[in-house]
């Protein structure tokens, strides 16, 4: 059953990213400008458009386009990106890691807020301490993360100037890096110089994500502690001498995260997505940032490689998480 729920999960990723494919790929086909015109300096002859048209294929029509592309992605060929004249690949995938990076900080650090303030309030139900974590969950979540962002800048870049507000690392360091996953190698390098130099530029923009999920996170898992907290077997515990605290974390987070678990896999995507406006904010050298370069550039190839790229990322989030909840809960498992 799971295998045949996997292999659905598997045909429905594939349609979705053809979907965003043909989608994509029309789309900034239709939309205004002329890359060729914005590559070329003034005075071009119409020869030296002819003849970038064809270089990048934009003299066929848009079907021969979409199917000669698709066929270059199949066998792992992005294109040339029109403004930076390197392979696209190359260039997502130098890039890739950052974003990654910075979705996952976020993500860790919103799971600790949003799990710690949500069994508080279990906790403290009914009393003053519920209630301020709701009125602060309800602002963290009413305030876009873009806008923490400029909060955090105003704050930690200008008044209290501690953390570093742009970049990804300080370009006088030494950087031995093999791979583009800075913040983890320089981990297992014992670098810790470099980690907490690449900490300071990269905590700022990962709280500006974190805080709006963190407090999806803290009331979904509350509610669901809350209810799960009524239940028999965690009365038992109770009359068996467990203290509150005791109760929460052996016999009623277990079985009330699982909802908590399908909702961070979700917001993971949408915390992924909104690292585009972010690491613009705060010049972060991720995939995000090049995004937005790659718009204003007109660049087809690299905007339509950067969107393939999200998208896979996108479906196998979900993917993953689909398959994990289906392995903890039974009734799916088996059903």
């Amino acid at each position: 059953m799971l295998l045949q729920r996997f292999l659905i999960r598997l045909l429905t990723m594939l349609i979705t990213l053809f979907g965003v494919a043909v989608v994509v790929f029309v789309v900034i086909r239709v939309a205004p400008g002329d890359p060729i015109a914005m590559m070329l300096p003034p005075g071009a002859t119409d020869d030296d458009i002819a003849r970038l048209r064809a270089l990048y294929g934009l003299d066929k029509t848009i079907v021969q386009q979409f199917f000669i592309w698709l066929s270059g992605v199949v066998r792992g060929d992005f294109g040339t990106s029109i403004s930076l004249r390197q392979d696209v690949l190359g260039l997502v995938f130098n890039r890739l890691p950052a974003t990654l990076e910075l979705a996952i900080i976020a993500l860790i650090m919103a799971v600790l807020l949003g799990g710690t303030t949500a069994m508080l309030g279990a906790r403290e139900r009914g009393t003053a301490v519920e209630a301020g974590i709701d009125i602060a969950s309800g602002a963290a979540l009413s305030i876009p993360d873009f806008l923490w962002g400029l909060v955090l800048i105003l704050l930690f870049g200008v008044l209290v100037p501690i953390f570093d507000i742009s970049g990804r690392v300080s370009p006088q360091l030494d950087l031995p890096f093999v791979t583009q996953f800075y913040f983890f190698e320089s981990l297992l390098r014992l670098r810790f110089d470099l980690t907490w130099d690449l900490l300071k530029h990269m905590l700022m923009p990962a709280v500006a994500l974190a805080l709006p999920l963190a407090a999806i996170i803290s009331q979904l898992l509350k509610q669901s502690l809350k209810e799960v907290l009524d239940l028999d077997y965690v009365v038992l515990a109770r009359v068996k001498g467990f203290s509150e605290t005791q109760v929460i974390l052996r016999e009623a987070l277990k079985n009330a995260a699982l909802p908590t678990l399908t909702l961070v896999g979700v917001q993971f995507t949408f915390l992924i997505g909104g690292t585009v406006i972010v690491e613009r904010l705060f010049s972060y050298e991720g995939l995000g940032n090049m995004a937005i370069d790659a718009v204003i550039n007109r660049d087809l190839p690299l905007i339509q490689g950067i969107v393939l790229v999200f998208a896979l990322l996108f479906v196998l989030i979900n993917l993953t998480v689909d398959m994990m909840y289906a392995l903890l809960n039974p009734r799916l498992r088996h059903g």
